[in-house]
């Protein structure tokens, strides 16, 4: 059963599902048309991060421009553009069993590509969502929706707890978009 979280909820993972291995996190939106404006580009993207809630080295950072961690426990789907058709826009699949042991979270984010040139935010985007799925059954195991007016999110974290998997809903924005955000994990994005 789906739990649809708020800000600063928390949910375990594994505690009731010990079999549960591979977990798909998956970012849906639909397009608003509005005159004269430039279409949205969610980007859905993962920082893997050490105790010190920091990358160990810039190929932890997960998204369009690097699809998949060394470890092989983290990959990404690949862009999509525009957020047409059914279902998850952009998917990150997720093997818990594979993370390597010095690896303590798993922030989960979206962006709004050039959202601070074309003035976009989530509020002005329709059905935009962040859910997380068990890969083995299909079942949805969370969801969060985005609607607030930032255009960078860190939608939420999944973090190891006495060897546990568990999510924390985030739901934090951030301006100054996805050189902000690669700041605060670590990374010089200059």
């Amino acid at each position: 059963m789906s739990v649809s979280l708020n800000k600063g909820q928390r949910v375990d993972l594994t505690k009731d599902r010990p079999s549960l291995k591979n977990i798909i996190v998956g970012l849906g939106w639909d397009v608003n048309h509005y005159d004269g404006e430039a279409s949205f580009d969610l980007d859905a993207s993962l920082f893997m991060t050490k105790a010190n809630g920091k990358v160990g080295k810039d190929e932890d950072f997960i998204f369009y421009g690097n699809l998949e961690h060394s470890s092989k426990s983290v990959k990404h789907m690949g862009d999509n553009l525009t957020g047409e058709g059914d279902g998850d826009d952009e998917v990150i699949k997720i093997k818990l069993d594979k993370i390597p042991s010095d690896y303590e979270t798993l922030a989960v984010a979206v962006t709004i590509y050039d959202a601070e040139k074309r003035l976009q935010n989530f509020g002005m985007v329709s059905n935009a969502y962040v859910r997380v799925v068990d890969e083995t059954t299909g079942e949805e195991l969370v969801r969060f929706d985005l609607s607030e007016d930032f255009s960078t999110m860190v939608f939420g974290e999944i973090y190891r707890h006495n060897g546990e998997w568990k999510f924390k809903a985030v739901g934090s924005g951030y301006n100054g978009g996805l050189k902000a955000l690669c700041n605060q994990y670590g990374i010089d994005a200059d």
